[in-house]
């Protein structure tokens, strides 16, 4: 056979495999959209949600799984079909979270693990409404990722968005800036406006649109929403009786803000506290750095103990500093945010402490914005009570943990030559290690986490909505 013959069969080979991984893709994504609506049943690869439209998506994320195993290979789309269709067999289990690539990867049998789990048949969650007080950088993001999964009829129902009035066509633009992203792209699916009852039909599901300009003269109950969460992304109340105005509206029960909160509300970091969040009604989900961060420190010191140290964070530009050089309150936002480097402050470091009790009082911390619209970077520098062997060692146990079932969700791992702040964009990891840029001199150790500061936060705040609207999923891994 010649070269040009052997690189034809070789082509053809290829494109033979891919297409047999696409007809398996398309039959994955039917049996997790069954399992997710007939049984608010999850299937997780690695923490990473399968429920997704796209077969391309999909055949991505497996590819990504090549950093979570011992060979190096990435998980089969075959296998993990095998082991989506065996729990499609278990007809009577209800609001599970199974993740198949642990099952797979330990070698597990799925139907034994989830009869061990739940040997009787358990009960689906029930709705609950999610009101998202402002509808900026956040609020969107937050509506694409509750609506761009499968449609159901269980767990957080988004029901309504809260913005001030507008002026005529306010709604039509609200529609094209969730549409239409120049971080995040075109959204997936449908909008369209219902001008007669003032709202968005986004992907098949009516969202009403509220204008108010104070949260405590609303009532949601007219626009036939109750016991409702309302997520705040406004951050223009961060204390209890700013807050509390939202529970003062007819049909609002409890409130998450999506930034610190001041007082005693609690700032929570999923994974972390989120198990003190009990019968709170108000609760913040602290801000990205925070969360992109509090995971990693965790083990970190859970590992070595952390005596002290600093975090400089290299934060994308936001909203609330100018285009170009004008007044502004603070200190140095009133300069040009795409033209310079600004330092500012950050809360990040103290926050940490309010959700790690253990480095309450141990770091400092600032911020530099740069001119990059999202993705950011924490430098975490650190004094440690035990001395790592090498980074080698730091970079090996920060892989482990973002492999382990507790951890995969909120801390990830790449050490690749080529990773860039772009790379990122999208990701709903909450942080990602750079292994690459990890030192280790003595007994002080720097370590580099990426993360996207609006997807990577806002699947964080939305588990810890899940978890304050009382949504509760078995866990199989």
């Amino acid at each position: 056979m010649s070269n040009a013959d052997t690189l034809r069969q070789l082509h053809t080979d290829h494109l033979s495999n891919y297409n047999q991984q696409e007809q398996q893709g398309l039959e994955l994504i039917g049996l997790l959209n069954q399992l997710s609506n007939e049984q608010d049943v999850q299937v997780t690869l690695f923490g990473e949600a399968l429920q997704t439209r796209s077969v391309s998506r999909l055949l991505a994320i497996h590819q990504g799984t090549a950093l979570r195993t011992n060979d190096g290979q990435p998980l089969s789309v075959a296998d993990t079909l095998a082991a989506v269709k065996a729990i499609a067999q278990k007809t009577d289990l209800r609001a599970a979270r199974i993740d198949v690539g642990q099952l797979i990867h330990a070698d597990k049998d799925v139907t034994a693990a989830i009869d061990a789990a739940a040997p009787t048949a358990t009960v689906a969650n029930e709705a609950r409404d999610v009101v998202l007080y402002g509808f900026g950088r956040i609020g969107r993001i937050l509506t694409r990722l509750l609506l761009s999964q499968a449609a159901s009829d269980k767990g957080l129902q988004l029901k309504a968005i809260v913005v001030r009035p507008g002026n005529a066509g306010d709604i039509a633009k609200r529609a094209s800036l969730l549409e239409r992203d120049s971080i995040h792209g075109t959204f997936p699916g449908g909008i369209s406006i219902d001008s007669d009852n003032n709202g968005m039909i986004i992907n098949g599901r009516f969202v009403q649109v509220i204008y108010a300009n104070d949260p405590s003269e609303i009532d949601y109950t007219a626009y036939g929403i109750d016991n409702a969460l309302v997520i705040d992304n406004t951050g223009k109340w961060k204390d209890e009786d700013g807050l509390g105005k939202h529970l003062q509206a007819k049909g609002a029960s409890k409130v998450l803000l999506t930034a610190p909160a001041s007082g005693n509300i609690k700032n929570v970091v999923f994974g972390v506290n989120s198990d003190t969040i009990g019968d709170d009604t108000i609760v913040s989900a602290a801000s990205c750095t925070t969360n992109a961060i509090t995971p990693s420190l965790k083990v970190l010191n859970d590992k070595y103990g952390i005596e002290n140290g600093h975090v400089e964070t290299i934060h994308s530009f936001t909203n609330d500093q100018n285009l170009i050089d004008n007044y502004h309150k603070a200190d140095r936002r009133g300069r040009s945010a795409v033209l310079n480097m600004v330092i500012t402050s950050t809360g990040a470091a103290k926050a940490v402490g309010k959700a790690l009790p253990a480095l309450d009082g141990k770091l400092t911390g600032n911020a530099i914005r740069v001119p990059t619209p999202n993705v950011s970077l924490a430098i975490l520098n650190l004094n440690l009570k035990t001395a790592p062997e090498s980074a080698d060692a730091v970079n090996q146990f920060l892989r482990e943990m973002s492999n382990s079932a507790q951890w995969q969700s909120q801390i990830a791992y790449t050490d690749s030559t080529e990773a860039v702040s772009t790379d990122f964009v999208g990701t709903e990891q909450v942080g990602i290690v750079d292994a690459q840029a990890t030192i280790v001199t003595d007994n002080h150790a720097t370590v580099y986490i990426w993360y996207d500061n609006e997807v990577g936060y806002s699947t964080q705040v939305l588990r810890v909505a899940t978890q304050m609207a009382g949504i509760n999923y078995l866990s199989i891994a």
